[in-house]
């Protein structure tokens, strides 16, 4: 029997009702997860463009600043090294914690994925030994 014909084959059943009620919860829980992920991707996008543009603009600034004052800029080119090997090296941790995060989420859905596979399974063997218990108990009309 469906889903649909568990919800509307007996509407005063307590379990039917629950039933329809919990996919009425879930439905709405699905429809909304979309619109969640948009949004965080949209804010986590703003801030990291409003945040970039704090950056420039206070470089430009400093630049501006520097400029009219006459104070040099050149830097040595050991200081340039530096800066730039700390660049690298910050990417790269940057990027191997990215690749953490993604494998962490990938397991995690894995692990839910396992967890609901069980679950189904789970309720499988506990049906399939309630049927034996009530087969064993049942008063057998002859």
């Amino acid at each position: 029997m469906s889903k649909n014909e568990t919800t509307h084959g007996n509407s005063k059943d307590i379990f039917s009702i629950y039933q329809e009620n919990v996919n009425k919860l879930f439905t709405g829980i699905k429809q909304s997860v979309p619109q969640y992920h948009q949004s965080i991707t949209n804010v986590q996008q703003e801030y990291l463009q409003a945040f970039e543009n704090v950056i420039d603009s206070t470089i430009t600034l400093q630049h501006e600043y520097v400029k009219k004052v006459g104070i040099a800029t050149n830097v040595p080119e050991a200081t340039l090294k530096v800066i730039h090997d700390t660049t690298e090296e910050f990417v790269k941790a940057a990027s191997l914690q990215n690749q953490v995060t993604l494998a962490t989420i990938d397991a995690t859905q894995q692990n839910i994925k396992t967890f609901n596979d069980n679950a189904k399974s789970f309720a499988d063997l506990n049906r399939n030994i309630l049927q034996s218990w009530i087969s064993a108990f049942a008063t057998k009309n002859n």
